[in-house]
């Protein structure tokens, strides 16, 4: 079930791999911070049994009657450039029907056809081909790095580069373009604004902080600014988070180098596909699920849920706190007291007993959770 994000489960520090139910993200939780394919995004996890937390960290405002983009697009047509560097296909198609509107869709499209094209990535790729012209170069990686190295190497005195916008000004590689000696006109085609309502983002960053996510999707570089501007304060544990427990996945390099820049591991797909990005955490998360032989049982843990023999058994946060408690120190005996600091704040050792009775219920397999007389619980693993 897809949901904004508020009430979502403890996440599981996990290890090794395990037998998986019949779908595949069953008893994980997943939060979404894109905002225009969001729906999209969320639907391909659901439909791999994902609990999805939507929380965009920003909306795309367009701006077609925006002043600074006629300007660009008038200044282009004056003198045309010789290098055109699309960075998005929304903003390539977006450009396109400002200027249709402006009556200036052929003679840009007659610009356009002359330079030199280079696409970021297939979306822009295939915008460019939409509109009935041919990029001339891609770089394999998608990095920004690969465009100003390339396009270094052939050469840029003198030239005129058109850059299309990535919703926010890029100084550092227009400012190392210009230092190679090309002349650069940005073309602000969108630009990124906070989300209407920002509830569902400062309440992901809780939930990321809290554990209470599995793993975390971003399809933009600038949505990971701002998760970590609505983490404020709160920044460094957010971070800590992200580091040890929850899985971050990009949809592509460029979105993931922010967080690499802050030592956060991060998994990518080969290819910049929604889909990909998908069947990437598909196999990623599982990997790192913790199973256990006990009592002739076989049980893996995941984000929300256990799997015993095979069955998804869905838990409430403070059974499946206790659970991973004990299973962290298999065969170790944990006292009340030791529980409960694994349990909400404010709970008490009457709420351990709670929560161990609704975990054995929960689980359904007999001899799973041992209670030791006198000195707590174990998993006899």
């Amino acid at each position: 079930m897809t949901e904004r994000a508020g009430s979502a489960r403890k996440i599981v520090i996990t290890a090794a791999a395990l037998a998986e139910p019949a779908a595949s993200l069953s008893g994980y939780t997943i939060g979404v911070t894109s905002d225009r394919r969001r729906d999209e995004l969320a639907g391909l996890l659901e439909n791999r049994g994902a609990r999805v937390v939507i929380a965009p960290a920003l909306r795309i405002v367009p701006i077609a009657d925006d002043a600074e983009l006629r300007a660009a697009t008038r200044a282009c047509l004056a003198q045309p450039p010789d290098i055109v560097l699309v960075n998005t296909g929304i903003g390539m198609r977006g450009w396109l029907e400002a200027a249709e509107g402006w009556g200036l869709a052929e003679p840009l499209r007659a610009v356009l056809a002359r330079a030199y094209l280079v696409a970021r990535g297939p979306k822009a790729r295939a915008a460019i081909r939409s509109a009935g012209l041919q990029a001339q170069w891609s770089p394999e990686g998608e990095s920004y790095e690969e465009v100003v190295e390339h396009l270094t190497a052939r050469g840029l005195a003198g030239l005129t580069v058109a850059m299309q916008l990535h919703g926010e000004s890029q100084p550092e590689y227009t400012e190392a373009l210009e230092a190679a000696g090309a002349r650069v006109v940005e073309v602000p085609v969108y630009r990124w604004a906070a989300p209407i309502d920002p509830a569902p983002l400062h309440r992901l960053v809780d939930l990321i902080t809290g554990r209470l996510v599995d793993a975390v999707t971003f399809t933009s570089a600038p949505a990971v600014g701002a998760l970590l501007r609505a983490a404020g304060p709160g920044t460094e544990p957010l971070l800590e988070s992200l580091r040890a427990d929850v899985l971050t996945a990009c949809v592509g390099p460029v979105t993931a180098a922010p967080l690499r820049r802050h030592d956060i591991p991060v998994v990518t797909p080969a290819r910049a596909r929604l889909s990909a990005l998908v069947r990437t955490i598909v196999d990623e998360l599982p990997r790192r699920a913790l199973s256990l032989e006990v009592a002739g049982h076989k049980l893996t843990l995941r984000g929300h849920a256990a799997i015993v023999d095979g069955d998804l058994k869905p838990l409430a946060p403070a059974p499946m706190a206790v659970l991973r408690a004990l299973a962290a120190t298999p065969g170790r005996v944990l006292s009340r007291a030791a529980l409960l600091r694994a349990l909400p704040r404010g709970a008490d050792e009457h709420a351990v007993e709670m929560a161990v009775a609704r975990l054995r219920a929960g689980l359904g397999a007999p001899g799973v959770i041992q209670t030791v007389v006198k000195r707590g619980y174990r998993l006899p693993a």
